[in-house]
């Protein structure tokens, strides 16, 4: 009779045992599934931190979040985003398969002098990137070097290439002063006649270094006794400089 006891004991204390690992296995599966859910949803969102170093346009710079151009559509709860220069920030943000390296934030907030975090902005409209350039279109520009005022064949005809230079302000406007890899002058400029917000954000982001390649859209060519005295080769539209 004890024998049987036991044995039934036994029969009950293994079937329990079973309902419990099926339980725990069942919580385990579903958890999987709402984490691969949530990662679903989530996996093209940031969260973003840091302070707000440069803003040109609709550009952020936030030297935390690196890896990162923010571009910020549309306007503030308050105020201007020019306002946000030197302020802590934190929020989401979103990116595309198409622009990897571009996070348009979903929200923002700003810290105020108190320490407190507020609202300052939630997206409620797409960005505009006109004036963006991808890694794939700076491919695209033509390299000139060692470009000299008595050989305007070397960039007539050609429109979209890219100089090493220093860009400098002038009394008229900005100019590209070339220059070798390693700083030295060569002694020409090329007249800027534009500049995107784009290529004067990566500037200012890049406010370490003094030189870059710039890409240009070649205009009209100085004209030859300007250009003998003057050493200014051409005019250009400056549309993005980079450290490539």
């Amino acid at each position: 009779m004890a024998i049987r006891t036991i044995r039934n004991l036994g029969l009950v204390l293994a079937v329990v045992f079973l309902l419990i690992a099926g339980t725990v296995a069942c919580n385990k599966t579903e958890e999987a599934v709402n984490t691969a859910e949530g990662q679903e949803l989530l996996k093209n969102q940031l969260a973003i931190e840091g302070t707000v170093k440069v803003i040109v346009g609709q550009y952020m710079f936030v030297p935390e979040v690196r890896g990162f151009d923010i571009v910020v559509p549309g306007a503030l709860v308050s105020g201007e985003l020019s306002d946000l220069v030197n302020k802590e920030i934190k929020g989401t943000a979103s990116y595309t398969p198409d622009r990897p390296s571009v996070l348009v934030p979903e929200e923002l907030e700003v810290k105020d002098e108190n320490g407190n975090f507020s609202l300052i902005f939630t997206k409620s409209e797409e960005p505009v990137l006109d004036d963006y350039m991808s890694v794939a279109q700076r491919d695209e520009f033509e390299k000139l070097e060692q470009l000299e005022y008595n050989k305007a064949e070397d960039w007539e005809g050609k429109t979209r290439v890219k100089v090493y230079g220093r860009v400098e302000t002038t009394e008229t406007g900005h100019q590209i002063v070339l220059t070798e890899e390693n700083g030295d002058e060569i002694g020409a400029t090329i007249i800027l006649d534009s500049m995107t917000d784009f290529a004067d954000y990566y500037i200012k982001k890049l406010r370490l270094f003094k030189e870059f390649w710039c890409y240009i859209n070649i205009k009209e060519t100085v004209d030859w006794s300007t250009r003998r005295r003057s050493r200014e080769l051409f005019h250009a539209d400056l549309l993005f400089a980079g450290l490539f």
